[in-house]
């Protein structure tokens, strides 16, 4: 039978392993981590918060592929509400479902995939009345 402290060790562990942190690798200290480890075991501690927002900029800036591809399939699983900003035309693709466009002349905001969004005909039209073109 394990103890609680045993319990919660296997599931930080799995959850670290999510973000590819494998064997000792979830032992390291802070100090010694890159910066796309930083990254990912910040990201890691905030989904394991239970939080039912998270904000972030720029989420995938200092991420190796396959830190990427595990950070969106963790995102894509998450229960809560993401809000984030990003130049990442894959990561705004795979894990958003809502598009709010900030203009010069207010927002533009539709429930559709980025893909969606860009190649939508009635979108396009509004955006050009939104920036004057």
């Amino acid at each position: 039978v394990k103890t609680e402290e045993e319990r919660d060790e296997v599931y930080v562990r799995g959850f670290l392993g999510k973000m590819i942190f494998s064997g000792e690798e979830a032992l390291k200290t802070s100090r010694v981590l890159s910066g796309g480890e930083k990254v990912r075991c910040m990201l890691s501690r905030m989904m394991m918060q239970r939080a039912n927002v998270l904000m972030i900029d720029e989420p995938t800036n200092h991420l190796d592929l396959e830190s990427i591809t595990a950070f969106n399939n963790s995102l894509k699983n998450f229960k809560g509400s993401v809000i984030f900003t990003t130049h990442d035309h894959e990561f705004a693709q795979t894990v958003g479902n809502r598009v709010i466009e900030l203009t010069p002349n207010g927002a533009i905001d539709r429930y559709m995939t980025f893909d969606d969004y860009l190649d939508d005909e009635k979108v396009q039209e509004l955006r050009k009345k939104m920036y004057n073109l």
